[in-house]
C-alpha cells in the first residue's frame, strides 16, 4: 500500500474518522476533562453526539460550508468538540493562541474572516471586546463558560448553542453525516496563522488530507496499539504538533485524551491521569532531567554512586538493544537490576504508565534524550513545521538515532540545498499560505517546500537538524556557528535553566541566561548569602562568579571562537507571556535581541581580547 494514494487511506477526513470510531468504539472513554477536583468522561458515542449537536447549532446560526470559524481558546474538550463540530458542519478552523493579545486576535480574525469565534472564558472574550471596534464582521462569540456579555459583542455558551437539552434527531444526525460524507480530502480542515520567531503571521492552509495522512503515517511508525492508551494533552491545540500528533492520532487509534488543567499542573495531572502517552517540546524533558539531577544529591553516597553505575549500564543497554539491535544478555540482566531498584521509582513519580513520549518544536539535547531511555521513558523526536501538517520524520522503539529527527514519514523526500538547506516534498505539505500568493511562492522552489533549516542526512536516511538558516550567527571572524547546540549545552549545567546565545557580526560570542532558581536559592543558603529578592540574588557578587565558573567550565572543551566571552544572569525566565518564547517554548531571538539590546552591546564595549568569561548584572555594568 502506498500511503500517499488517497484511496488507500482508511478514512476521507478527520470527522469521517470519528465517526467510524465512534462506532467502533462506543462505550470506551474518549475525553476526559478536569471539574470540581474530578475528571470527567465522555465516551466516544458521547462525545460524537456532542460533536453532532455543535454542527447543528451553528448550521443554525448561519454558518455555511467554506466559512472561518476562529477559537481562542486553551487546552478543554470544548475546543476539539468546537473544532470537529466546525468541520462536521464544512467550515474551516481558525486556531488563536490563547495566550495572544486582543491585537494579535484580531489580525488573525480579520486576516481570515471569521465572522464567529469560540473563546474559553470571559478573560478572552474581555480581549475580544477590548478590540471591538477593530473586528466588525463578528457576529457571534460562542463560550466554553457561562457569563453575562456585552450587548455590542453577544455571547452564547457551547451549550445555548448545541441546544444540549435536545436531543439529536435521527433526521438531523442523517443530513449532518451527509454533510460529513462530502467532504473532499483536498478540502481545507484549518488556517494555522503561524507564531513564527519574526514577522507577521502567515495562514497556512492545510488539507484534510493532510491532517489525516499526517496522523495516520504517525500512528503506524509508533504502533497503533499503543495509541490505544491514555492521551494527556497540555501543549497548545492551536499549534500543530498537539493537533496531530495528540488528538487526531490518539482518536485515530481509539486512545482516551485526558486535558492536563494548566500548563503549571502537568506534573501533578500526570501522577492523576497515569497516561501512557504524550507530545511535549524539550522543555518538559529538560525539567525532568534536571530535577532529578538535582534530587541525587540529597541521597546517601551508596544511592547515590548505584544511580550513577545504573545510568551508565542503562547507557550501553539501549544502545545495545535499540541502536545496535543486538541480544542484550548479561547486559540485560544488569539493565533489569537497576531498572527495578532506581528507575522504576523514578518512573512511578510520572504515573508509572507512560510507554513514550514523542517529541517535536525544538530540537532536544541528545544527553537528555538518552537518560529518558535509559529510565525506560522513550521520547521519540521528530521534525516538521506547521507547513508540513507538521510531522515529515520521527525516530521510533527499533529505529532511532540519538541526535537525529528520524527518517522520513510517509511519502516524505527530502534533498538538502547547495546551503544545506533541507527542502521537503510530500502529501502532508500545505497548500500554501492564505491570501498570500507571493509568501506562497517564495516557500517552494521547483515544488520543493523551502524549510529554512539546515541539516545533514546519513547513508541510513536519518536527518539531523543543524539549526535554523536564518539563526546561524556569522561573527566578524567570518566563523558560522550554529547556536542551538551551544545553548542546549549550557541548559544542562544545573544552576542554568534558559540560554540565549548572541554574536552575529560581533568579534565573540555573548550570552544571556535564566537561572535554575531552586539550586540558585539552595547554592545561596549554603553561602548564606542575604538578599531582598531573586534581583537582588542574582547580582550578587558571589552569584555571578559562580555563573563565571560554570561557563568557564563550558568553555574549556571548545574551540576559541564558540567559547562564551561574556554573559548576563535575568531573575526571570523567558516566557511567552513575556513575548520572549513561541507558544511551543521556542526563542524568538528577534525579541530577545530587541528587549535586552542595551545590555548585550554594553558587553561589546570592550572586545575582551580572548579574556575568560566576564559576568555582567542585569542591572548593567561588568561585574
Amino acid at each position: 500500500m502506498k500511503i500517499a494514494d488517497k484511496k488507500a487511506l482508511p478514512y476521507r477526513s478527520i470527522p469521517q474518522m470519528l465517526q467510524i470510531n465512534a462506532g467502533k468504539y462506543a462505550d470506551q472513554p474518549a475525553v476526559s476533562y478536569k471539574r470540581g477536583g474530578a475528571y470527567l468522561t465522555l465516551s466516544y458515542e458521547q462525545f460524537y453526539t456532542r460533536i453532532l449537536m455543535a454542527a447543528r447549532g451553528l448550521r443554525k446560526a448561519g454558518m455555511q460550508a467554506g466559512d472561518k470559524v476562529a477559537i481562542f481558546s486553551e487546552n478543554r474538550a470544548g475546543w476539539i468538540i468546537a473544532d470537529l463540530g466546525i468541520q462536521s458542519a464544512l467550515g474551516i478552523g481558525v486556531p488563536i493562541y490563547a495566550t495572544n493579545t486582543g491585537a494579535q486576535a484580531a489580525y488573525v480574525i480579520n486576516h481570515s474572516g471569521s465572522r464567529i469565534v469560540f473563546v474559553s472564558d470571559r478573560l478572552q472574550y474581555e480581549k475580544l471586546l477590548a478590540v471591538r471596534d477593530q473586528i466588525p464582521q463578528v457576529e457571534l462569540v460562542i463560550s466554553f463558560e457561562r457569563f453575562l456579555g456585552e450587548r455590542d459583542l453577544p455571547v452564547y455558551t457551547l451549550y445555548q448553542l448545541s441546544e444540549i437539552s435536545h436531543p439529536i434527531t435521527a433526521d438531523e444526525q442523517g443530513e449532518i453525516e451527509e454533510q460529513i460524507a462530502a467532504i473532499d480530502p483536498e478540502d481545507l480542515i484549518t488556517i494555522i496563522y503561524t507564531s513564527g520567531t519574526t514577522g507577521q503571521p502567515k495562514g497556512v492552509m492545510l488539507t484534510q488530507h493532510n491532517m489525516v495522512i499526517n496522523a495516520w503515517d504517525g500512528v503506524q511508525r509508533a504502533g497503533e496499539e499503543s495509541m490505544a492508551g491514555t492521551f494527556l494533552s497540555f501543549l497548545p491545540l492551536s499549534h500543530v504538533l498537539e493537533r496531530s500528533a495528540g488528538y487526531h492520532a490518539v482518536l485515530m487509534g481509539g486512545g482516551q485524551i485526558a486535558f492536563a488543567e494548566d500548563v503549571n499542573k502537568v506534573v501533578e495531572n500526570i501522577v492523576e491521569v497515569k497516561p501512557t502517552t504524550m507530545v511535549s517540546v524539550p522543555r518538559l524533558f529538560e525539567k525532568i532531567y534536571s530535577r532529578v539531577y538535582e534530587n541525587t544529591h540529597l541521597l546517601s553516597p551508596f544511592k547515590r554512586q548505584m544511580f550513577h553505575q545504573g545510568i551508565e549500564t542503562g547507557r550501553e543497554y539501549i544502545y545495545q538493544k535499540y541502536i545496535k539491535c543486538q541480544p542484550t544478555g548479561l547486559l540485560g540482566l544488569k539493565y533489569w537490576f537497576y531498572d527495578k531498584l532506581v528507575f522504576r521509582k523514578i518512573r512511578n513519580r510520572f504515573g508509572g504508565n507512560l510507554k513514550f513520549f514523542i517529541c517535536g518544536g525544538a530540537p532536544l539535547d541528545k544527553t537528555i534524550n538518552e537518560f529518558m531511555w535509559i529510565i525506560g521513558i522513550p521520547v521519540f523526536e521528530g521534525y516538521g513545521l506547521t507547513e508540513t501538517s507538521p510531522a515529515v520524520t520521527l525516530n521510533s522503539l527499533y529505529e532511532n538515532r540519538f541526535g537525529s529527527v528520524g527518517r522520513a514519514l510517509g511519502d516524505a523526500e527530502f534533498k538538502l540545498a547547495d546551503d544545506g538547506e533541507l527542502l521537503i516534498k510530500g502529501s502532508m505539505v500545505m497548500r500554501g499560505y492564505y491570501r498570500n500568493e507571493e509568501a506562497t511562492a517564495d516557500a517552494f522552489v521547483d515544488g520543493w517546500f523551502k524549510t529554512g533549516d539546515i541539516a545533514r542526512i546519513d547513508d541510513q536516511g536519518f536527518v539531523y537538524i543543524v539549526d535554523r538558516k536564518k539563526e546561524i550567527i556569522v561573527t566578524a571572524g567570518g566563523k558560522n556557528i550554529a547556536p542551538q547546540p551551544l545553548e542546549n549545552t549550557l541548559k544542562l549545567d544545573k544552576y542554568i535553566s534558559q540560554a540565549y546565545v548572541h554574536g552575529d557580526k560581533k568579534p565573540y560570542l555573548v550570552a544571556i541566561l535564566t537561572p535554575n532558581l531552586e539550586r540558585l536559592i539552595e547554592f545561596s543558603h549554603e553561602k548564606r548569602i542575604n538578599y531582598l529578592g531573586v534581583d537582588d540574588l542574582v547580582a550578587n557578587d558571589q552569584v555571578q562568579q559562580l555563573f563565571a565558573q560554570r561557563i568557564a567550565l563550558f568553555n574549556q572543551d571548545l574551540p576559541a571562537y564558540e567559547s562564551i566571552k561574556k554573559f548576563i544572569v535575568l531573575p526571570r525566565e523567558f516566557s511567552a507571556e513575556g513575548g520572549e518564547l513561541t507558544p511551543t517554548m521556542k526563542l524568538k531571538r528577534k525579541e530577545i535581541y530587541h528587549s535586552y539590546k542595551d545590555k548585550i552591546e554594553h558587553l561589546y564595549l570592550d572586545n575582551g581580547n580572548g579574556q575568560d568569561a566576564q559576568p555582567q548584572s542585569e542591572n548593567g555594568g561588568t561585574k
